[in-house]
């Protein structure tokens, strides 16, 4: 009689598995690039952050998050890495022992550009004003929460 096993997933959204080998995947990632493994005219001078990897829950696709330092020639930097993801592909199949080497896909990381969205928002001063007035109606939350 099979057995059906209920996948648990975390709160960044995945099992442990797939978490573990997308860690593993991003390791990898980030080594062939520190080590200049990819000979493209258009990565020469980047280095590239690879601060995220998602894994299909077969774990046969992994979406790359990469953002370039300063957040330059991002659409570049995709399309250079989009042209070596035969290569990558088969780096990351040498270096993480999976069954099967995943497919690859680029993404530009854009949460660096959301906190920063966020960090402008808090400092306008409808949000100060708002912060302020919080602040006048109950000037004692500060001291009961370091308590």
């Amino acid at each position: 009689m099979p057995r059906h096993h209920q996948k648990k997933s975390s709160a960044t959204g995945g099992s442990q598995r797939q978490l573990r080998v997308g860690e593993q995947v991003r390791h990898a990632i980030a080594d062939i690039l520190a080590q200049g493994s990819v000979h493209d005219a258009d990565l020469e001078g980047h280095i590239i952050t690879v601060p995220e990897v998602r894994m299909s829950p077969d774990l046969k696709l992994a979406t790359i998050y990469v953002m370039p330092l300063g957040g330059r020639d991002t659409e570049l930097v995709i399309a250079a890495l989009d042209r070596n993801k035969k290569f990558l592909r088969g780096e990351v199949a040498r270096r993480v022992n999976l069954k099967f080497a995943p497919d690859i896909r680029f993404r530009v990381d854009e949460r660096f550009d959301e906190a920063e969205r966020i960090e402008k928002l808090l400092r306008t001063p409808a949000v100060q004003k708002d912060l302020d007035k919080n602040l006048e109606q109950d000037p004692d939350s500060d001291r009961e929460e370091e308590q």
